[in-house]
């Protein structure tokens, strides 16, 4: 982004909760040579220039790199990133993170103790107001220009204010409402109100915003995503149930152009880890990404951001260089509620063996790596055909041969390790305890050994060496499990592209293909007048990535709303919508639902119920006398 258009709306970032007013500020340059707000808006190019600080703002925190010329003072400038106090606010109020650091304000956020004077909500406060202030003064000025491209980026600022008042009234209720650049105290509206207007905006801008756009830009599916969050909170915002209009719009963004991201480039099995990787733009994972921020580790660089996803959550015994960067900040880890969300079956070889043709035969397995090891009796295998014969074992750490009837006059090792027997040959090697599946064909002296591993939800990444499951004491790191879901590496392993691993590339999706699957769902259950079998359909996509396979598929007997909510955690954990989903549920502050620390306690209690809503900033009431506080600060 060119540095004068960041220098230029420094001058037109008018806060939406102005304070004070001068005549002197409406004065335009003299100079020539000055790049002013004449400038930016001569003409359709310099206009898109400027539309990019619209969406830098919720990326970037200033005007010099990473720290230096903030946006927002009174607060560290890499905590007022949007992102950063998005994860701050929605994942560590919840049962899916806790922090160990004491930075004033931190530590109350998931102990359900923040005051009205708190710097990350009020921080989050004035960054969407910020964001406001910028998009209006764009669609103010744009508005002068006839080219019809502009048109398109009047749609797009539109829509970022439109998004900035979704997060103000999911975070403070009743705020003010200003769509012109103005010096006067603005008065407060509804939740209602607001509601209308972010519902209204996109339904206007729907047909303006373009099919497709450029990665990291806007469309009309972004607008009709969001009307689907919208909707699908409207009922507890508003008072009246709109799953309808949720199911309506989520059925469009299903059937738009966005795909889920299935390819497995990595060859771990599952391509849910490569969504949150440093290629992330070009992995196939952007077809899955409704509305993403941007990140770069040379060109914006950020203390927020997944710079800050990824530092703060290693720590302990965890080797940063195979997550990308430079080292850890010790920060965050997972409550044992969101680890225990995800599924592990246990593997029963009784069960495994039974579903074997054939019967137990003479031929078996002896040595330190079988249950009776080198002095047997023999594992028993089952002749599955002729001459040939199989098994589901219990194997540890060792070696094993194979042997005919407890007998050592006739027995098979592997010479050279290559998969081929030889009589009275070499002890074969198991690696690691598991559980195996064995085969064994004496027609050709053949064999073959492979790990069964659990059937299990892949999207469950967590770090666990040295850590915990448990935290009985919030500060230290290993307490917890870490979270190793966003990572700096690209596909291939290779590191970001910022060789210090300071910055990280990977790109945050803030709307993606998998979040509207679960709110076609959940606003179906709920009476939107959807197809229940459409919905068991899309979860078991999801599914079938986490798992790699069929085995976690479900039926609509198991399609709950509490299946949902828990499919939710699995599916979106640290991307930022946790708190919003758990009141939406009713379990955010009841007792109906308890998780460690919630309430400051290590089992959980309940907390008060005004808490659903963060406080306005003490300051911002102090300084316009129209606004009201919220319950209970």
């Amino acid at each position: 982004m060119k540095n004068r258009v960041k220098q230029l709306f420094i001058i037109m970032g008018i806060s939406f909760l102005a304070i004070s007013c001068h005549d002197d500020l409406d004065q335009l340059p003299t100079d020539p040579d000055i790049f002013s707000e004449l400038d930016v808006f001569e003409n359709a190019t310099e206009a898109k220039s400027a539309l990019a600080k619209l969406y830098a703002s919720l990326a970037l925190t200033g005007q010099k790199g990473p720290a230096g010329e903030p946006d927002i003072s009174e607060i560290d400038e890499g905590f007022s990133q949007y992102t950063r106090m998005l994860f701050n606010l929605n994942e560590l109020t919840t049962d899916h993170a806790i922090v160990g650091w004491s930075d004033a304000g931190l530590p109350d956020l998931h102990g359900h103790y923040w005051t009205a004077s708190n710097d990350f909500t009020g921080a989050m406060y004035l960054r969407l107001a910020q964001e406001v202030s910028f998009c209006n003064a764009f669609i103010q000025n744009a508005s002068n220009l006839s080219d019809d491209i502009v048109q398109t980026y009047i749609a797009e600022a539109r829509f970022l204010r439109a998004f900035a008042y979704y997060n103000l009234i999911d975070f403070y209720g009743d705020i003010p409402l200003v769509t012109q650049i103005s010096t006067t105290l603005p008065a407060q509206s509804t939740r209602a109100e607001i509601f209308e207007f972010v519902e209204n905006e996109l339904l206007e801008i729907q047909d303006i915003l373009p099919e497709s756009n450029e990665y990291g830009r806007v469309d009309k599916v972004a607008a009709w995503a969001l009307l689907s969050r919208l909707y699908l909170n409207a009922e507890t915002w508003t008072g009246i149930p709109r799953y309808n209009e949720c199911v309506t719009f989520s059925n469009q963004v299903i059937n738009s152009s966005y795909s889920l991201h299935t390819t497995d480039l990595n060859g771990n099995g599952t391509a849910y880890d490569e969504l949150f990787l440093a290629d992330n733009d070009t992995n196939g994972a952007q077809n899955e990404f409704i509305f993403v921020l941007n990140f770069d580790g040379i060109q914006s660089q950020t203390y927020g951001g997944s710079t800050f996803l990824v530092h703060a959550a290693i720590g302990g015994s965890m080797d940063p260089t195979e997550y990308g960067v430079n080292g850890g900040w010790g920060g965050n880890r997972a409550t044992s509620a969101l680890v225990e969300k995800f599924e592990v079956e246990d593997i029963n070889v009784d069960d495994l063996n039974a579903n074997l043709s054939g019967s137990l035969s003479d031929w078996g397995l002896v040595g330190d790596a079988t249950e009776n090891a080198w002095d047997g009796p023999d594992m028993e295998m089952y002749e599955t055909a002729t001459n040939e014969f199989a098994l589901y074992a219990n194997l540890t750490a060792g070696a094993l041969k194979f042997r005919f009837n407890e007998d050592w006059g006739n027995n098979y090792g592997d010479n050279g390790a290559d998969g081929t027997l030889e009589a009275g040959g070499e002890n074969i090697t198991i690696d690691a305890d598991g559980v195996y599946f064995i085969t064994f064909n004496l027609n050709d002296l053949t064999y073959s050994i492979e790990e069964v591993l659990p059937t299990s939800d892949r999207r469950g990444m967590f770090y666990t060496d040295g850590q915990s499951l448990e935290i009985e004491s919030i500060p230290p790191f290993n307490q917890g499990y870490a979270v190793t879901k966003f990572k700096n590496i690209d596909s291939n392993g290779n590191q970001g592209s910022d060789s210090s691993g300071e910055y990280v590339d990977t790109d945050i999706p803030i709307i993606r293909l998998a979040e509207i699957y679960l709110n076609y769902a959940e606003a179906t259950l709920r009476g939107g007048g959807g197809d229940l079998n459409l919905a068991v359909t899309k979860i078991n996509e999801l599914r079938e990535r986490a798992y790699g396979d069929i085995s976690g598929n479900i039926s609509i007997s198991d399609l709950t709303l509490d299946f949902i909510l828990d499919e939710r955690s699995r599916e979106l954990y640290w991307e930022g919508i946790r708190r919003t989903d758990l009141i939406r549920y009713g379990y955010f502050t009841s007792g109906d639902y308890l998780w460690p620390w919630k309430g400051n306690q290590p089992n959980g209690v309940p907390t008060d119920s005004f808490r659903r809503l963060f406080p306005i900033p003490n300051n911002t009431i102090l300084t316009n006398p129209n606004l009201q506080q919220n319950e209970g600060y």
